[in-house]
């Protein structure tokens, strides 16, 4: 009794496709960028030097656990890159549209890769932005901010022993100017997506990792210098050994 008045349920009705509704909209809007950068960050390039022989893929699936416990041990570059090519490495292109080791609704890419480095002989310790079409990080601040994270957390102590963090961020309209309300749906699936790419590949490299979507959405939307509105943050991974 009253699920249907319930936020979500609502939601998952209002956004079913049928024959009678189909191409219906309440709004609609312009489409976004395909592509966000930072032209006055530092950047710093990602290499893929070679790809490591890795356990069967079946066996690293089977091996696949969220792990919290973490030694504030260092991340190399090398193991960076592959997770950030695990997460939105572009594979191929059609047209214009920079294909991706994830697959989008629409290959419209609504999703942003930030990347918290705590711990890291060969980067600096500091909060970047993955920049797609060069396969670069974009420094937007320097030091380690694990005990920052934790907090926006919600206390989870793990944030702040972890080598880095995955923080991925929604740019709204590239999909719902399609896609309308129901591409909130896509959005959600799209982030998904790319999480498990990275959570695999950790357990591939012998990394741990673990998903969260507890935190305080304003408040690290801030941080990140966010406006909450053509894009917010909504999904978090933290990388360690």
């Amino acid at each position: 009794m009253g699920l249907e008045r319930t936020l979500s349920y609502q939601f998952i009705k209002k956004t079913n496709l049928s024959l009678s509704r189909l191409g219906e909209r309440e709004i609609y809007l312009e489409p976004a960028s395909p592509y966000k950068s930072y032209p006055q960050a530092e950047r710093i390039e990602l290499k893929i030097k070679e790809i490591p022989e890795t356990e069967n893929f079946f066996n690293i699936l089977a091996k696949r656990r969220s792990h919290r416990k973490y030694r504030k041990y260092s991340i190399t570059l090398d193991e960076i890159s592959l997770l950030c090519f695990s997460a939105q490495g572009v594979t191929a292109k059609a047209g214009y549209y920079l294909l991706r080791t994830a697959p989008s609704a629409g290959a419209l890419y609504p999703i942003e890769t930030y990347l918290a480095v705590n711990y890291s002989e060969e980067i600096k310790p500091g909060i970047y932005h993955l920049e797609v079409k060069t396969f670069s990080l974009e420094k937007l601040m320097e030091g380690n901010f694990g005990r920052i994270l934790r907090e926006l957390a919600l206390g989870q102590a793990f944030f702040e022993t972890a080598s880095c963090v995955f923080i991925w961020s929604a740019i709204l309209r590239r999909t719902l100017s399609k896609y309308g309300e129901r591409g909130l749906r896509y959005i959600f699936m799209d982030v998904a997506h790319i999480c498990q790419n990275v959570l695999l590949a950790a357990e591939a490299l012998g990394l741990k990792a673990c998903p969260v979507g507890a935190f305080l959405d304003e408040e690290f939307n801030e941080f990140l210098g966010l406006d909450g509105v053509e894009e917010t943050v909504i999904y978090m991974a933290t990388i360690g050994k």
